[in-house]
């Protein structure tokens, strides 16, 4: 997704002088074709992320659209305070942009392991979180983020969906994209992770289990509708996150539900727990360690189906009880 993205940018900067790139000193590689093509529309700031944050934010604020570029948490965390206090208290137009969410850098530990961005992101005021699981969506969201007026929050993965599995649906920002029909449980997520929610949807499918995917690439603002929708006409509901229980897209989903008052049979949610991963290795390694790979899925979809079922049951049997 990080080469779709530098295209993607490459394009709307050459129509539009306003648009700058910020790097903290990497990808030089996927980033040389823009500082070549559009050298006075590119900055090389250093290992100074706090710099970064804080240049963007006064080049905003002269009336041009900022984009940072960084991996991981560097990008983030590392300059949390500027992010608040200078680009979201401004309402600057200022685009934090992350490659490697989750555990994209598995093999580097914990400082590389993006866990808990999306929490600590959609909780800043006037900032806008997208977190695309495909190339369609991670030019899409590009294309949104440089379009949404204020602060922004980019997440791009290393992983993402096979672009077979979902290239007729529309993209439209704020509105979640329907990957695959299903009626007896939804699975909502972000990320690239999503392709093993797709790959369990299909094994599910051959024992009778039909499953909905939604992709959430909007994270903050959430489409509320299609939660609710999923949650009154499935009676499971389970949201997958390469991303920390706390505060992360299954908090976000709960929320909705709750406020709402429409509330699922059964709800789950798969991600990290509160704890930093100890374990380090590829990607595709620590999903299987924390279930969060195809196979964990369709044991967490298997327990919850079965749940929902003896639930059903019980509410039948209390109304004729109650007869």
């Amino acid at each position: 997704m990080r080469d779709t993205f530098v295209a993607t940018l490459l394009e709307v900067a050459r129509r539009d002088p306003r648009v700058l790139l910020l790097t903290g000193d990497l990808g030089f590689g996927v980033l040389t074709p823009f500082a070549n093509a559009l050298p006075r529309q590119f900055v090389n700031v250093g290992v100074a992320e706090q710099n970064l944050a804080g240049l963007a934010t006064g080049l905003a604020l002269s009336g041009h659209i900022v984009f940072t570029y960084s991996i991981g948490n560097f990008p983030t965390l590392r300059c949390l305070e500027q992010i608040r206090n200078d680009a979201c208290y401004h309402d600057a137009n200022v685009k934090v942009v992350a490659i490697g969410g989750g555990f994209s850098y598995g093999a580097l530990g914990i400082s590389h392991h993006a866990t808990e961005d999306l929490a600590i992101m959609r909780a800043l005021p006037a900032m806008t979180v997208y977190c695309p699981s495909d190339q369609a969506e991670a030019a899409a969201t590009t294309h949104f983020a440089y379009r949404t007026p204020g602060a922004c929050y980019l997440r791009l993965d290393k992983s993402h969906v096979s672009a077979s599995e979902i290239a007729a649906r529309a993209i439209t920002p704020g509105k979640a994209r329907q990957l695959r029909e299903g009626a007896d449980a939804t699975i909502i997520g972000v990320g690239g992770v999503l392709q093993e929610a797709i790959n369990a949807a299909e094994r599910l499918s051959a024992d009778g289990i039909e499953c909905a995917v939604l992709s959430m690439h909007t994270v903050k603002p959430i489409d509320r509708e299609a939660i609710l929708r999923a949650a009154r006409s499935t009676p499971v509901l389970l949201t997958i996150e390469e991303h920390t229980l706390n505060g992360g897209l299954g908090s976000a989903v709960a929320e909705v539900c709750m406020d709402s008052g429409v509330f699922p049979v059964v709800f789950r949610r798969l991600g990290l727990e509160s704890q930093f991963s100890s374990i380090v290795g590829s990607q595709k390694y620590l999903r299987h360690c924390y279930g969060l790979d195809s196979q964990g899925i369709v044991d967490a979809i298997r327990a919850a189906a079965r749940e929902a079922d003896t639930r059903r049951a019980s509410a039948v049997r209390l109304s004729r009880t109650a007869t």
